[in-house]
């Protein structure tokens, strides 16, 4: 990380916005989906990062297009907000972490999502190709960085949570740099917390300042319904006995006495809830999204101390609205939490109802894990048994256009890009 940029731990906010979600592999139409409203509604709830991927299916034109409107440019400056997004996976079986297509896949996220610059760039699903082929493409985005400034920090990400470990180790050895963040998935939910137990003291000696927790119900699977079924079928890599516990699971969460036991609101608040202090460690003091509204908050307000980052993913306004609730519930809970409580304009019982619910989710948590048993920490094979990268000849299509510039923080300003706005762009 170049000296001039400030570590992420101190920008960040510690809730992202996922858009896996905008992906037929979670609905059956992603272009059916209210994503313009979630994006703005999100925005003015103070979510202030958005993370996406281009092998999200249509997503990156999606919340591009929500980010490209009146109401974000008039209201949200582009230094108000984080965009993540990621290179290399193209479809399920296809990777490239080629330079050459590090620069075409950079050069074509900052078009689809009309910003000229991106705040994080990972190497996606980082398991699926050698570490000769990460430690190109790490070493491509941090030329791209160092030479244009179009990205600002750089990160590895990735299911075996092992898997990130080593290659977050070799990258410092190479390279005496270590990695900005390391986004993990799946890995800190009430099925399995190896990100805890296993991935953190190694990813911290390696020098990682920020990890995410992302796919907080597994990627759908501690659901009551079960996995979800998008345009794709079932696309989820759990084995039907590990379905079937978390089944049973559910239904002993079902037959308690304690309100909202339904599975998937006690896993995403057990998580989120958890995590905020397990991965503090290598978390940030970026907005917190705490409720007050149209405000851009700091940390410092509430203790300054930094908490576990996780990223959410939503399908309609109304999840986003309940996460939202959860979050400023588990917000309330925190030693500071009445203070927060009150400034948002929620009340000073809120600390109280908060810190009850934590015991409830808690004693839910308990008997949801016991019942799972010897499933505790399971993780599936990634990349699955006989996986071939079917990216045989890769090919670099003609450059795109130079991207459209995204809104000025001054929205009175001109967005007209200069010349050496066009030079730098040129460079990649």
């Amino acid at each position: 990380m170049p000296p001039s940029l400030p570590p992420p731990s101190t920008l960040l906010p510690p809730l992202i916005c996922g858009t896996a979600t905008f992906n037929d592999q979670y609905n059956p139409d992603p272009y059916a989906l209210p994503t313009t409203a979630i994006v703005h509604e999100a925005l003015s709830l103070g979510v202030r990062a958005f993370d996406t991927s281009p092998y999200y299916g249509p997503a990156e034109d999606l919340l591009g297009a929500a980010l490209d409107t009146p109401f974000v440019h008039e209201n949200f400056p582009r230094r108000d907000y984080f965009l993540l997004t990621k290179v290399g996976r193209i479809t399920g079986d296809e990777f490239d972490y080629s330079a050459s297509w590090v620069r075409h896949s950079v050069q074509r996220s900052l078009e689809r999502l009309h910003t000229n610059y991106l705040d994080v760039v990972y190497c996606h699903d980082v398991e699926f190709v050698s570490p000769e082929e990460v430690l190109t493409a790490v070493t491509e985005l941090r030329r791209i960085r160092d030479e244009t400034g179009i990205i600002k920090y750089i990160g590895i990400s990735g299911y075996p949570v092992t898997t990130l470990c080593d290659l977050a180790e070799m990258i410092l050895d190479e390279t005496r740099e270590p990695l900005d963040i390391v986004m993990s998935y799946a890995n800190f939910t009430l099925q399995n917390t190896r990100l805890a137990s296993v991935a953190l003291p190694r990813l911290k000696a390696a020098g990682i300042k920020v990890v995410p927790n992302a796919s907080v119900l597994g990627m759908g699977l501690l659901r009551r319904k079960g996995v979800p079924i998008g345009g794709k079928g079932d696309f989820h890599p759990s084995p039907k006995e590990l379905r079937a516990a978390i089944q049973a699971a559910s239904d002993w969460s079902d037959r308690q006495d304690i309100k909202d036991k339904r599975l998937e609101k006690v896993a995403i608040r057990w998580a989120l809830e958890n995590w905020i202090h397990e991965g503090a460690g290598v978390g940030s003091r970026g907005d917190p999204a705490s409720g007050i509204p149209w405000t851009r908050e700091r940390i410092e307000k509430y203790g300054g101390n930094k908490l576990g980052v996780s990223v959410m993913g939503v399908s309609n306004v109304e999840e986003l609205r309940e996460t939202m609730r959860v979050w400023r519930s588990i917000l309330d809970g925190l030693e500071d939490g009445e203070k927060t409580a009150i400034d948002s304009g929620r009340g000073t019982d809120e600390r109280g109802w908060s810190l009850n619910r934590q015991k409830q989710v808690q004693t839910l948590a308990t008997g949801i894990r016991n019942t799972l048993g010897t499933w505790i920490d399971y993780s599936w094979p990634s990349p699955p048994p006989g996986f071939v990268n079917q990216r045989r000849a890769p090919s670099v299509p003609a450059p795109l256009p130079t991207p459209g510039a995204s809104p000025d923080p001054l929205p009175k300003q001109s967005t007209t890009k200069t010349g050496s706005d066009m030079r730098r762009l040129s460079q990649i």
